[in-house]
């Protein structure tokens, strides 16, 4: 739709001649030059719809407290002591009509965007939801940092809400505030997701400040003072599976209920609400109250699916699928102890206070089938049991579909669909598990495996070889990297060593120690013999498997420039791993936000080289410290950072030797 200019008042009558030339020289000349003066964020038009259909708490209770038979609770959020922007992402608020630019020259945009300030039209408000967390049912938890602003009115609909704006009446024992750190990884991950194709809410911007909350970041007793900092989320809705389990009865095993149990006509609002506003077409074609809500659930399943297999396919573990943490629109919410494989490992744990492996990364999506059970209770008896039960017998095929049709693009296979081509990534997986393979760069590596042609002079032997030393460059540390890292814990920080070690975290490292004691007795000669040989193996089937892709296909030159053309699309050069994300947070923690705003520039285009854009910025001594920014403990962190600028790596690269202590909680 055109832009039409500023709205001159409620009515839309156009008038002509001289009775408009009359109007704009009086009352309505003042109202268009207010509009025009008005910066695009005061601009924003809102419309609240989730506010005008869901329950909202009528109570204007201070502090922290059950919410009953209300799905909303109105808030205020708490100013920040001179905020000022991190980063801003272009393209996400591009979603809402701003142009970043004039977002980031405007004086009151760290404010807006923050909630220091409140938007006109804006209803900030926070959303009770509860929860199972680690298999445990929570009871009420809630948006206890984050907070709705409304809803922006564009084409399309979007709902904002700043995350770190303070106290709500879901913060429990928490401050409602978010520190720099868990911010920017907040803002870095959800649009590398988003540009990675993975479905994913959005993050608009980071703003920072002078206002302080005291953090224990290694659980260890040595707090220190962190700044203040909010991102800015955008998505069509946060509501996610928890939010219809305010209705649960007693839990049978911990005895708490939702604060809405008995409510059963806010599950319906809340079901109607969900597919008129989200669902349209499945409103539109099952008049049947029943057979509408089945449908629903159905997508929401099959959503589901394809976001856990798109996950496996770039090796990204959420660290916290909790059912609180599952939106009801199949994206990715709620970025926390996230974490990009670098080495490939099936029991890969992003989080280190996941002591039980519990959200492991080859647990994932069997976790994500739990989460869909346990949404399927909660949305009983509107959705029958039965039905219900049914539907989740689909996930597995939908699951395995999806993750082999990602598959099956990351390797290249295109042209045909082997059913032995499941085995052979069964085989690619073990064999990078077996060796240390780095995840990411082997998967982009397999477009430069040679596929086997009559015009090919070169023989099969060679052309295996070649391939077989390209993919061993991709190898990693070995297991004894995070044993050893284990043991350190145990003698430099204890506390957090009891609070991740159980006796399975044990028992997973003393298998390991048993590999490691084979390691031990194998020479370096012998282990890089087996190395090549189990990589020959593999390649040889992957080069059959291309050689059937070729058969009956005249273009066999356009054939294989797709096969490339679709992997260099797919397997991304860049993603955010733990090192990147470490070393803009330290910049930024030092007043250098250069290196945040640099990493987001890479990270839009995870697919492409980046000529000028290899490196960190401070590795040709771009980024300086502002005057001031400095926080308390900083001097430490300011000698990490300089340290690591002795050894610059590439964003493309494997990780560095001191990426392995990072710890993420």
């Amino acid at each position: 739709m055109a832009y039409l200019g500023p709205r001159l008042g409620p009515s839309r009558v156009f008038l002509s001649g001289v009775s408009a030339l009359r109007l704009l020289s009086s009352a309505g000349m003042d109202d268009m030059g207010l509009a025009m003066s008005r910066s695009s964020l005061e601009r924003l038009e809102f419309d609240n719809v989730a506010l005008k259909k869901l329950p909202l708490d009528p109570s204007e209770e201070q502090g922290v407290r059950q919410v009953k038979g209300a799905c909303f609770s109105r808030v205020t959020p708490q100013p920040l002591t001179k905020p000022r922007f991190v980063a801003v992402s272009h393209q996400a608020l591009a979603l809402l009509g701003l142009d970043g630019e004039e977002v980031v020259n405007d004086p009151l945009g760290p404010e807006y965007l923050s909630g220091s300030k409140v938007m006109l039209g804006s209803e900030p408000a926070a959303h009770c939801y509860c929860g199972h967390q680690f298999g445990q049912f929570a009871g009420q938890l809630g948006d206890g940092a984050a907070c709705y602003l409304g809803e922006v009115k564009v084409p399309g609909r979007w709902e904002i809400q700043v995350k770190g704006a303070g106290l709500t009446p879901y913060s429990r024992q928490a401050d409602g505030r978010k520190v720099l750190r868990s911010s920017i990884r907040e803002f870095l991950c959800s649009e590398a997701m988003f540009f990675l194709g993975v479905p994913t809410t959005r993050a608009g911007s980071v703003v920072t400040s002078d206002s302080r909350v005291i953090r224990d970041v290694y659980y260890n007793g040595h707090a220190r003072h962190e700044r203040c900092s909010v991102v800015l989320r955008i998505a069509p809705t946060f509501i996610r599976f928890g939010s219809f389990e305010i209705f649960k009865p007693a839990d049978e095993f911990t005895g708490r209920q939702g604060p809405s149990y008995g409510r059963d006509e806010i599950r319906g609002q809340m079901i109607d609400y969900v597919i008129e506003m989200f669902y349209p077409e499945i409103q539109q074609n099952y008049p049947d109250r029943v057979e509408r809500n089945v449908a629903f659930f159905r997508e929401v399943v099959l959503r589901t699916a394809r976001l856990v297999a798109q996950w496996q396919c770039v090796g990204f573990c959420h660290g916290v699928l909790n059912t609180d943490n599952m939106s009801i629109l199949g994206l990715t919410l709620d970025y926390g102890p996230y974490g990009f494989m670098d080495r490939f490992d099936p029991d890969f744990i992003c989080n280190a206070s996941d002591n039980s492996g519990r959200y492991s990364y080859q647990a994932q999506p069997a976790i994500c089938r739990w989460n869909l059970v346990k949404l399927a209770e909660a949305l009983a008896p509107e959705l029958p049991p039965d039905r219900a039960e049914a539907v989740l017998e689909e996930y597995l095929d939908l699951y395995n579909r999806f993750y082999l049709e990602n598959m099956r693009k990351k390797l290249g296979l295109l042209k045909k669909e082997d059913p032995e081509d499941e085995i052979m990534i069964t085989k690619l997986l073990q064999t990078m598990h077996n060796t240390g393979a780095d995840f990411t760069n082997t998967f982009r590596s397999l477009s430069l495996i040679s596929c086997p042609t009559e015009e090919n002079s070169e023989g099969e032997e060679d052309s295996v070889k070649k391939a077989t030393d390209l993919l061993i460059e991709q190898l990693m540390f070995c297991i004894c990297s995070e044993l050893a890292m284990l043991l350190s814990m145990a003698q430099s920080n204890p506390t957090l060593f009891q609070m991740i070690s159980d006796r399975a975290t044990i028992a997973r490292q003393l298998e390991r120690l048993s590999k490691l004691k084979d390691l031990m007795e194998t020479t370096q000669e012998e282990l890089k013999t087996k190395q090549a040989e189990d990589w020959t193996s593999w390649i040889t089937q992957y080069r059959k498997r291309l050689a059937r892709e070729l058969e009956g296909q005249s273009d066999v030159q356009a054939v294989q420039e797709e096969r490339v053309r679709v992997m260099d699309s797919t397997n991304p050069r860049v993603i955010l791993r733990n090192y990147i994300a470490q070393n803009a947070i330290e910049a930024a923690e030092n007043g250098d936000f250069s290196e945040v705003q640099r990493v987001l520039k890479v990270l839009e285009k995870p697919f492409s080289s980046q000529p000028g854009l290899e490196l960190p910025a401070w590795v040709g001594g771009g980024g300086t410290s502002a005057e001031g920014e400095r926080d308390e403990g900083e001097e430490q962190q300011q000698e990490a950072a300089t340290s690591m600028a002795r050894n610059p790596v590439p964003y493309d690269s494997k990780p560095p030797a001191w990426a392995h202590e990072i710890c993420v909680t």
